[in-house]
C-alpha cells in the first residue's frame, strides 16, 4: 500500500560533492536518486565532462547529463581562503562530504578528514581514492583504462579475444561509483545508531580488482591445491552472441536440463547423452568445445526460431540489442525508464533510477548549470548577502546567470 505522505528514502540528507568526471558523480547521482540533497562542488572551470559529447548549450554535454541529474552546483575557487571559508560553511550542516581529488592535495586545503571531522563530528567524509591509503600506489592520479588495465581486465579480454583490451564502457568508475554510494549508506546508517560520523575510503583499485576476482580467483582460493586462475566459461572465445541465419541471439541454457533439452528438441540427441556435457562439472572443463558447437546448431535457423525455441522449452535467452534499440525495447517503454524533461526551451532525455521504492520516488530532474545554485546555497550556510556578492564579484565564487 503507498504512503502519500512518504518522503524520499534521504530526504533531509545533505552531500557536499566535490567529486568530478564518472566515478564520484555517478555515486553521488544514486545518492540523489534516493532523494539527497546533492551539491555539486566545482572549480570555475567545471568539471571536465561539460564539455564531452553533443551539447545543446555550453557546459550540459551528454557525459555530464548522464551522471547529474538532481543536483544543484555551487561554483568556488578553493584556491582562495574566502571560498574555503564558505565551503567549511557549507561542512558545519552537511551530513556527506565526497571528494575524488588526490588526498595530498586535500590536506594541501586543509580539507583532510582529519581536520573535517573535528569540526563536524557527525560528518561521512567520503575519499574516493585510485588506491588505498599506505599502499605502495597511493596518492596515484587513477581513470578508468589505468585501474581496467591493473585489475585485471585487459588480461582477461585478451585470454578470450588474443588482444589486450579494455571493455568498451566505463566499467572502472562506474562499478566503484556503485560502491562507493553503498559505503555511504552503510556509513549513514550506523551512523544513526552511534551518532558519529566517520571516514570512509573507496578505492578503486582494491574495488575493481574484488569485483574482477569474483569468479576469476578460480582455484586460487584453494592454495596448494589447484593453480587454475580464471572462470574457463566466461573466458572462453566462444562466449558471445550466437550468430543466427538472420542475426544473434542471446541464449543460455545452463542447468543439465536446460542443456539436454536444447540438444533434444534441436534434432541433436546424441550430445545430450555426451559425457562432456551431462554435468556442470564436465560441461566447465570442456566449455570452448560446448559453445563452439552450440554455434553451430543455432546459425541453422534465423533470431525468431530460437526466440520462441526457448520460450517453448523455458530456455533462457533474448535478442541482442543494438544500443539504438533500448529506447524502443519494449520492457523499458512499459516501465517509463526513460523520462523526457523540458528545460529553458530545450528537450533532453534522461534515464530514471533503476530502483523501485513502495515509499522513495524521485522523478529525474535537470542537471544544473555551472553555478546554478551557488548564491542561495551560500545564503542558505549562514553568510551574509554581502558577502556572497563580494565572492561573486571578486572570482572566488562564480553564479551562474541565464541568456534570455
Amino acid at each position: 500500500m503507498k504512503n502519500p505522505t512518504a518522503t524520499a528514502a534521504l530526504d533531509g540528507i545533505k552531500i557536499l560533492d566535490l567529486t568530478s568526471v564518472v566515478f564520484g558523480p555517478y555515486a553521488s547521482q544514486i545518492l540523489a536518486d534516493y532523494g539527497a540533497e546533492v551539491l555539486k562542488v566545482e572549480s570555475p572551470e567545471g568539471d571536465s565532462t561539460r564539455n564531452t559529447g553533443p551539447r545543446l548549450e555550453e557546459g550540459l554535454s551528454a557525459i555530464f547529463l548522464g551522471v547529474n541529474r538532481n543536483k544543484k552546483s555551487i561554483c568556488l575557487n578553493l584556491k582562495d581562503p574566502e571560498a574555503r571559508e564558505a565551503l567549511l560553511k557549507l561542512v558545519d550542516t552537511a551530513d556527506v562530504l565526497m571528494h575524488s581529488v588526490r588526498p595530498q592535495k586535500m590536506a594541501a586545503l586543509g580539507l583532510d578528514p582529519e581536520t573535517l571531522l573535528a569540526r563536524n563530528p557527525k560528518l561521512i567524509y567520503a575519499g574516493l581514492h585510485g588506491f588505498g591509503n599506505g599502499g605502495a600506489y597511493a596518492g596515484r592520479p587513477a581513470y578508468d583504462d589505468i585501474i581496467q588495465g591493473l585489475s585485471g581486465i585487459a588480461d582477461i579480454m585478451t585470454i578470450q579475444s588474443g588482444t589486450p583490451r579494455y571493455l568498451p564502457t566505463i566499467a572502472a568508475d562506474k562499478t566503484c561509483g556503485i560502491a562507493a554510494a553503498h559505503a555511504i549508506l552503510a556509513a549513514l546508517f550506523q551512523r544513526e545508531r552511534t551518532g558519529l560520523g566517520q571516514f570512509i575510503e573507496i578505492p578503486m583499485f582494491e574495488t575493481m580488482t574484488s569485483y574482477v576476482l569474483v569468479e576469476h580467483l578460480y582455484g586460487h582460493h584453494l592454495p596448494g591445491h589447484s593453480d587454475e586462475i580464471g572462470y574457463p566459461r566466461v573466458l572462453t572465445e566462444w562466449r558471445k552472441p550466437y550468430q543466427t541465419l538472420d542475426g544473434y541471439v542471446c541464449m543460455m541454457p545452463y542447468t543439465d536440463k536446460h542443456w539436454q533439452t536444447f540438444f533434444n528438441q534441436s534434432g541433436h540427441p546424441q550430445y545430450a547423452s555426451d559425457e562432456r556435457f551431462t554435468k556442470i562439472s564436465a560441461r566447465t572443463k570442456y566449455i570452448a568445445e560446448l559453445y563452439e558447437l552450440a554455434g553451430q546448431i543455432v546459425c541453422a535457423h534465423p533470431t525468431q526460431f530460437w526466440l520462441e525455441f526457448c520460450d517453448t522449452h523455458e530456455i533462457p535467452a533474448a535478442a541482442a540489442n543494438r544500443l539504438e534499440d533500448l529506447e524502443s525495447d519494449p520492457h523499458l517503454k512499459s516501465v517509463d525508464f526513460f523520462a523526457d524533461i523540458e528545460d529553458d526551451g530545450k528537450h533532453y532525455r534522461f534515464v530514471r533510477s533503476p530502483i523501485k521504492m513502495e515509499h522513495s520516488q524521485v522523478a529525474p530532474a535537470m542537471a544544473p548549470r555551472l553555478g546554478e545554485h551557488t548564491r542561495q546555497e551560500l545564503l542558505k550556510a549562514g553568510l551574509s548577502a554581502e558577502t556572497v556578492e563580494a565572492m561573486i564579484a571578486n572570482g572566488s565564487a562564480r553564479q551562474h546567470h541565464k541568456n534570455h
